[in-house]
């Protein structure tokens, strides 16, 4: 009996599996658009691209909400709820800010002549920036739920897995992010 129990307890949960699944595949996806960007820039007529100083301030509201959902997550495991609310609420307003921001940056872009129309490297640009900002909305929008959930939720389940979950999403697209920002200022 104790060699199942211990088996059981090894086993990785069927939803902590799919999400690593999908975070390789979406980790091959920008390679593969990174990659292209690296083989395109090297055209005599690539224009490159200096980043508006906005996503600075969007780069540190998304390390600050990755931290805010790392101590949210220590709060729930520690059935401390109403810190969990706290915290869950303040990501959840982070993530929103980092969208918003995302939006004025990708504005200053725009008003400044880096169309989608215009150069390779604005296509590129906003092909994989947007795809990461739809990856940070399904994000929000997991961040919305929870704190739902959190506030207004009439059951109550104190699995963790959900929070894992989400955390582990959020710290992906942070990192994603993280590579992203640095790429574009680098290769650029």
């Amino acid at each position: 009996m104790e060699i199942v129990s211990t088996q059981q307890r090894k086993k990785i949960h069927p939803h902590k599996f799919t999400l690593w699944v999908a975070i390789g595949s979406i980790v091959m996806m920008f390679a593969g658009l990174t990659s292209a960007y690296i083989v395109k820039s090297q055209q005599a007529s690539w224009q490159a691209i200096v980043i508006p100083k906005i996503f600075w301030y969007s780069t540190a509201t998304i390390l600050l909400s990755s931290l805010t959902m790392q101590m949210a997550l220590r709060s729930f495991k520690d059935r401390e709820m109403r810190r969990y609310r706290m915290l869950i609420a303040i990501t959840t307003a982070l993530g929103i800010l980092f969208v918003v921001l995302q939006y004025f940056g990708f504005q200053q872009l725009w008003d400044s002549g880096i169309t989608f129309r215009g150069s390779s490297a604005g296509q590129f640009l906003y092909v994989i920036s947007g795809l990461h900002v739809l990856h940070v909305l399904g994000g929000v929008i997991a961040l919305i739920v929870m704190f739902i959930k959190a506030f207004f939720g009439l059951t109550k389940n104190y699995s963790s897995v959900p929070v894992e979950l989400i955390s582990t999403y959020w710290h992906f697209v942070d990192v994603l992010w993280l590579y992203l920002f640095v790429f574009f200022m680098w290769i650029g």
